[in-house]
C-alpha cells in the first residue's frame, strides 16, 4: 500500500469505499419498495438532523455512508421506485449510473473540442445515432447543416431555440442593442411553464408571449395561432418564434406540428418543438405519428433523463441550422482562442448553449444505447405503453372515475366522479400512505389526478396494486364523509 500524503482519500481506499458504494447502490434498488415513495419528512426536518458546523476534523468514509442511511435516505423521495407514478418519470438504470461514474472520475470539462476531443466527438456521433434511431429528419445530423447537442434540460433547449429564434428575426440586431418590445413569441396555453420563463430571461416579455387556446384534446388550435399572429403583424409586432408541443406535461396533448409548421413557414417563424417526455416513444415505428410534421420544425428536443433510462440530466436538442445557433451564443475571449477551433473544422458545444462548462454526458448515453441497443429500448418503452392503456381500461370500465383527456401513450389523466373535494382527499390518502406517489393537475377547471408509467422497472403487478390502492382510497374517503 503506498504511503498516504496529505488529506486525500488514497487509490486504495477509493477502491475499497467505491465498491461499498456501489454495492449500497445495488442493495437500495433491491429494497427499494420498503421506503415511502413519496418522502413522510415535515420542512426542515432533514436539516435539524445535521450538525450546525463543518467538521474541523475529516471523518470515516464508513461514517458518511452510515449517514446516508439514517439522515439522508429520510428525506428522499424515491424517483426509482417501480410505484413512482408522479409528474414525469426521472429514470435511469446500472448502465447510465456506471457511465456517470465514469464520467466523473474522468472529471472533464468539455468547453471546448480542445479541452478534450472524444467528449465532444462522442457526443456529437450519439446525438446523429439518435437522429437514426427516432427517425428525426436529416437537416438534425451533424454532416448536414444542423445538429445536435446536449443540454441539461428541455427549459435550456426552450430558451436557446427562442434566443436563435429573436436573433434571426431581428437579422441579429437584439444581441447588440436589446429588444425594442415588438417581438411577439407563441404556445399553446398547455405548454410547460419553462417557455414563459424562457420569454421573461431572453427580454420578449411574457406579455408579448400568446398563449394559445386548445382543442377537446388540449392541443394547440392551429387557426387560433394564424389568426393571433395576423393581429400581431397588424399592431406592427413582429412574430419571432412558436413553440409546439409533444406530450404536454398536465394531459399529453399532442400539438399538431405540421398545420403549426406550415404557418410557421408562411411566415417565416422559427418553430421549436418540444417533445421533452413523449420524444422517446418515436424509438417504436408505430408511435412515429408523433413527430408528423417534424420536417417543419427549426429546433426539437427531447429527454432521454425522462423515458430512456439516462439519469438526470441529459435532454438531447437538436437545430436545422447551426450556423444561426452558434452566431447567436457565441463569445470568444482571447483565453479561449486555439488552433482547433481556429481551424473551423471541430465543434466547440460551448457555442451551443447559454453556460461554458460542461460535463461528459454522452458517456452516460452511449453505455445506455450499447447495453439496452435498440430493440431493448423498444421493448420497454411498448411495455409502459401497454401497462398505461391497460390502467386507462380500468377506468373507463369503473362507474366511479372517467378519463379526463386521452391516452395516446404512457400518461393517464382521471378523475372521481365526485368531484374535486374527492379527488383530493384520495390523492392525498395514497400520497401520505407511502404505497405510490401521484400528481395532479387541472383540466377544464377540474382538479385532475395523474398516473405516468414510465419507471424503469415498473410492471403490471405495479400497476395493478395502483389501482387497487386508488379504488380503496376513494371508498374510504366516501365512509369517512
Amino acid at each position: 500500500m503506498s504511503e498516504k500524503s496529505g488529506f486525500h482519500m488514497t487509490p486504495e481506499e477509493f477502491r475499497r469505499h467505491g465498491k461499498a458504494v456501489v454495492d449500497w447502490i445495488a442493495d437500495y434498488y433491491e429494497r427499494i419498495e420498503s421506503y415511502p415513495v413519496m418522502s413522510q419528512a415535515k420542512p426542515g426536518e432533514i436539516r435539524a438532523s445535521l450538525p450546525k458546523s463543518a467538521p474541523q476534523k475529516g471523518e470515516s468514509f464508513d461514517a458518511m455512508l452510515r449517514d446516508v442511511e439514517k439522515l439522508i435516505l429520510p428525506g428522499i423521495t424515491h424517483w426509482q421506485s417501480p410505484n413512482f407514478f408522479a409528474f414525469f418519470p426521472s429514470n435511469t438504470s446500472f448502465p447510465s449510473i456506471m457511465g456517470e461514474m465514469l464520467s466523473a472520475g474522468l472529471g472533464v470539462q468539455g468547453m471546448l473540442w480542445a479541452t478534450s476531443p472524444a467528449c465532444t466527438e462522442l457526443e456529437t456521433h450519439m446525438l446523429d445515432w439518435l437522429v437514426e434511431m427516432l427517425d428525426l429528419p436529416g437537416k438534425f445530423l451533424s454532416t448536414s447543416t444542423g445538429g445536435g447537442v446536449i443540454q441539461d434540460t428541455a427549459s435550456n433547449s426552450s430558451l436557446c431555440a427562442l434566443l436563435a429564434a429573436r436573433e434571426r428575426a431581428t437579422n441579429y440586431a437584439s444581441n447588440e442593442r436589446g429588444c425594442d418590445g415588438k417581438l411577439v413569441a407563441y404556445t399553446s396555453s398547455q405548454a410547460h411553464s419553462s417557455i414563459e420563463k424562457a420569454a421573461k430571461i431572453a427580454g420578449i416579455g411574457s406579455k408579448n408571449l400568446r398563449l394559445i387556446e386548445v382543442d377537446e384534446d388540449f392541443a394547440m388550435r392551429p387557426q387560433l395561432l394564424a389568426a393571433q399572429i395576423q393581429r400581431d403583424l397588424a399592431a406592427g409586432h413582429t412574430p419571432c418564434f412558436v413553440c409546439a408541443t409533444v406530450g404536454t406535461t398536465s394531459s399529453n396533448g399532442i400539438d399538431p406540428v405540421r398545420a403549426i409548421g406550415e404557418i410557421c413557414r408562411a411566415h417565416k417563424i422559427w418553430l421549436h418543438v418540444d417533445a421533452a417526455m413523449s420524444g422517446t416513444a418515436a424509438l417504436c415505428p408505430e408511435l412515429r405519428w408523433i413527430h408528423e410534421g417534424l420536417e417543419f420544425a427549426d429546433s426539437y428536443c427531447f429527454n432521454p433523463h425522462k423515458w430512456m433510462f439516462t439519469n438526470f440530466d441529459c435532454d438531447c436538442f437538436y437545430v436545422a441550422d447551426r450556423a444561426a445557433l452558434i452566431r447567436t451564443m457565441s463569445v470568444l475571449p482571447e483565453y479561449l482562442r486555439n488552433k482547433a477551433t481556429e481551424s473551423g473544422a471541430v465543434i466547440d458545444y460551448r457555442d451551443w448553449h447559454v453556460q461554458l462548462g460542461r460535463r461528459f454526458r454522452a458517456l452516460k448515453l452511449w453505455f445506455v444505447i450499447r447495453h439496452y441497443g435498440i430493440e431493448g429500448l423498444r421493448h420497454h418503452v411498448r411495455r409502459h405503453v401497454e401497462l398505461a392503456q391497460q390502467f386507462a381500461s380500468w377506468v373507463r370500465e369503473d362507474s366511479d372515475f372517467e378519463l379526463a383527456a386521452p391516452v395516446p401513450l404512457n400518461l393517464i389523466c382521471f378523475r372521481h366522479r365526485s368531484g374535486d373535494a374527492t379527488n383530493q382527499d384520495i390523492l392525498d390518502r395514497l400520497n401520505q400512505s407511502g404505497a405510490l406517489y401521484l400528481t395532479h393537475t387541472k383540466l377544464d377547471g377540474k382538479l385532475t389526478l395523474r398516473l405516468c408509467v414510465g419507471q424503469t422497472s415498473t410492471e403490471l403487478p405495479h400497476v395493478e396494486r395502483a389501482w387497487s390502492h386508488i379504488r380503496q382510497a376513494a371508498r374510504r374517503g366516501a365512509y369517512s364523509s
